[in-house]
């Protein structure tokens, strides 16, 4: 049987709809200007040390960020470092499917569907275990699948956007007071904006998934090309749309919606409003691209782990395609577990998974700073940098990637606005506490896979 090799197209696209969407433009449109500052420090600061970093490591190993962990750091640290990216997007699912199930709703004009816990908590279910059954199928299938996805919900939305904002500009339509009321230098004197720059690191991460997927290529050196494509894919899908939905959108606007809302009042103006729908259908489906892309990156390096000795049998459990059975099945379970908490408690429930991934951001960081330090270890070594790629300035931008990651990290233990119910006291020891309850058990399974 022909092996099914996984493009650099399809790695690109998977990478970047991994890194950068749509959705959350509106949130950074509101500053105007300011936000091409906004984007570019924790580009400068993360992405770029990431980038370079990755493509580094992805030129000598292609398995991920648990062989780069395991080969600068040791196996326990590359065991951390994988169960920590892998724990926190659990978490994440549920609470991505359930956006992907009310965005779905509205784009059929069904606005009280939205409300059922009971519809919310099918939504992720059936699409989750979808996205499992590929990941199962084996070979380039969740590649295809996801990559296509990507390209409807994100690349081809961005374009049109670009396509939009450069004939808004030249029929001299109206510009919002969100754009042309805003400065280039953001206020450093408000800790708002400190903490957004911060948050921002977050906003750039993902670089990393799917090198695990790097030996599913014709030859996987070229993911140094991925790793190119999708730094400059992911800039440019950040700033300029951002920049366009300042153009048109209110400094009031939903900021859930506030994508769908740009794209409706542009198609408006030049008599094609029905597009408005057909964008928002075409949003939900890049959410759900990222779930695929999401789903099958860390839970192969965790297959990988495993395989290694790291974890207890059960996570070594495969199919007939090679698969990783057992941890996708895993995956499912807990997943449809959360998703029921949606129909127990339907009217907290997003407030609680809100808080969750808030907290668990922390294990993500924390895994950054493992694959930062593991660089520079394996470059002391002499054991990457020698053939394929050579990062400039590594230590200096891996330095730089731990510096951004400690700032992130500190800031999980402050809480947000939106996170006022809760005493100030109170709150870094909630976050420690998630720390620790999704973090240590990395560290149970690695012993108990040893005594075995």
């Amino acid at each position: 049987m022909k092996k099914q090799n996984i493009t650099i197209f399809q790695m690109s696209v998977m990478t970047i709809i991994t890194i950068a969407g749509l959705r959350g433009l509106p949130g950074m449109a509101i500053y105007g200007w300011a936000s091409i500052i906004l984007y570019l420090i924790p580009a400068v600061m993360f992405f770029i040390p990431s980038a370079l970093v990755s493509a580094e490591l992805g030129a000598t190993y292609d398995g991920g960020v648990y062989q780069w962990a395991r080969e600068g750091l040791g196996e326990r640290w590359g065991l951390v470092a994988i169960w920590m990216q892998w724990i926190h997007n659990v978490v994440w699912y549920p609470a991505q499917l359930a956006f992907v199930a009310s965005a779905a709703a509205s784009v059929f004009g069904l606005t009280q569907l939205p409300n059922s816990g009971l519809y919310i908590a099918i939504v992720i279910v059936v699409v989750f275990w979808w996205a499992v059954w590929l990941t199962l199928k084996g070979g380039n299938l969740f590649a295809r699948i996801a990559s296509g996805a990507g390209l409807i919900g994100t690349l081809i939305p961005a374009a049109l956007l670009l396509i939009l904002g450069a004939a808004w500009l030249l029929t001299k339509q109206h510009i919002s007071t969100t754009l042309t009321g805003s400065h280039l230098m953001p206020n450093f004197t408000n800790f708002a904006a400190i903490a957004l720059v911060v948050q921002n690191v977050l906003a750039f991460a993902g670089m990393e998934v799917n090198a695990v997927h790097a030996h599913q290529m014709a030859d996987s050196k070229r993911y140094t090309r991925v790793v190119g494509v999708a730094f400059v894919g992911a800039l440019v899908i950040f700033i300029l749309p951002t920049l366009i939905l300042s153009m048109v959108l209110p400094k009031t606007v939903n900021l859930s919606d506030g994508a769908v809302i740009g794209f409706e009042t542009m198609f408006s103006k030049f008599g094609m409003g029905f597009m408005g729908n057909v964008i928002a259908l075409a949003i939900v489906i890049g959410a759900i691209a990222s779930i695929i892309s999401w789903i099958s990156g860390p839970s192969r390096g965790l297959f990988n782990a495993a395989n290694d000795g790291a974890l207890p049998e059960f996570f070594r459990k495969s199919n007939k395609n090679g698969a990783q059975r057992g941890i996708l099945l895993l995956m499912g379970v807990v997943v449809t577990i959360l998703a029921s908490f949606y129909v127990i408690f339907p009217s907290s429930v997003s407030m609680v998974f809100s808080l969750l991934i808030g907290m668990a951001v922390a294990l993500y960081v924390m895994m950054y700073i493992l694959m930062f330090l593991a660089s520079i270890s394996l470059r002391r070594q002499k054991k990457t940098g020698n053939d394929g790629y050579h990062a400039p300035a590594l230590y200096f931008m891996a330095g730089m990637g731990i510096v951004a990651c400690l700032a992130a990290f500190l800031l999980t233990f402050v809480p947000s606005s939106s996170q006022a119910g809760i005493p100030t006291w109170l709150y870094p020891i909630l976050v420690g506490g998630v720390f620790l309850v999704l973090s240590v058990p990395s560290l149970i399974l690695f012993e108990m896979a040893k005594r075995k």
